[in-house]
């Protein structure tokens, strides 16, 4: 009577279909023991089967959540997704992992890897540095939190690479100014490099810039006060020369073996 009435109704079909679903995902999921399946998914992980391997560790923290290899498991996991180039499930990954297991032993790896999923993301000077800075806050962030780790010292070497990154951006952005006429703006993002990232290897072409710029608009004391910090600080640089050239409006023969230190009384 059920059956002819669900009939009518054109519902049996689709119970079938169900039921034939569920038959399906009974059958593909198999219960196994937490060490069967973390070793199956060490052994994706060394033969550098990525994908596998992440949905393999996910597997170890679904059916065995509450034991000690899950707790592994899930920064495995990151870290297999990491490999992947699957930056943004890598972070959220880490970010659980760092959510429910603040003290850890692995959380300072777990810091850094999520650091390393920003720094590798880190497109060309012409882009957007969203990037670069997310990359500065988490590397400056394990520095901080982890100081005696061994992943202190490559944050800092980072950090060092990624301030280089942001200050090329505003060198890059500086130049558009300067060749489009626009001083003011150049010389405020020429600025910005000679005052915020000190120590980076842009500061030297810089401060040749502002005086470029300044020499532009007719600031001559200016242009000569900042080729003075050019030449104090830089002597041997070669945009330590060139500021020298266009303060002296003339050409100067270089010594290409050995470093070029010039001083010069300004008029």
């Amino acid at each position: 009577m059920l059956v002819r009435y669900l009939k009518s109704k054109g519902i049996v079909a689709v119970l079938l279909i169900l039921t034939s679903c569920a038959d399906t995902v009974k059958d593909d999921y198999v219960e196994q023991t937490v060490e069967t399946l973390y070793n199956k998914a060490l052994i994706e992980m060394e033969s550098e089967n990525y994908t596998q391997a992440s949905i393999s560790f996910d597997e170890v923290d679904r059916q065995h959540p509450y034991s000690v290899w899950a707790t592994k498991a899930q920064l495995m996991s990151a870290y297999a997704l990491y490999q992947t180039n699957n930056y943004d499930e890598a972070i959220i990954s880490l970010d659980r992992f760092i959510q429910l297991h603040p003290s850890h032993r692995d959380a300072p790896y777990a810091y850094y890897l999520k650091a390393l999923s920003y720094y590798e993301q880190i497109s060309d000077v012409r882009r957007d540095q969203k990037m670069t800075e997310l990359a500065m806050k988490m590397l400056n962030e394990v520095m901080v939190r982890f100081p005696k780790s061994n992943y202190a010292q490559d944050a800092k070497f980072k950090i060092d690479l990624t301030r280089d990154h942001l200050a090329g951006k505003q060198m890059a952005i500086g130049r558009y100014y300067e060749r489009k006429g626009q001083y003011l703006a150049a010389i405020n993002r020429f600025k910005i490099v000679t005052e915020k990232y000190q120590t980076t290897t842009h500061v030297p072409e810089a401060l040749h810039r502002l005086t470029e710029s300044y020499l532009a608009l007719g600031i001559v004391d200016q242009a000569k006060e900042t080729a003075a910090i050019l030449g104090h600080n830089f002597p041997g640089s070669e945009w330590y020369v060139d500021t020298y050239e266009i303060i002296e409006n003339k050409k100067i023969q270089r010594n290409k073996k050995k470093k070029t230190r010039w001083y010069w009384p300004f008029k």
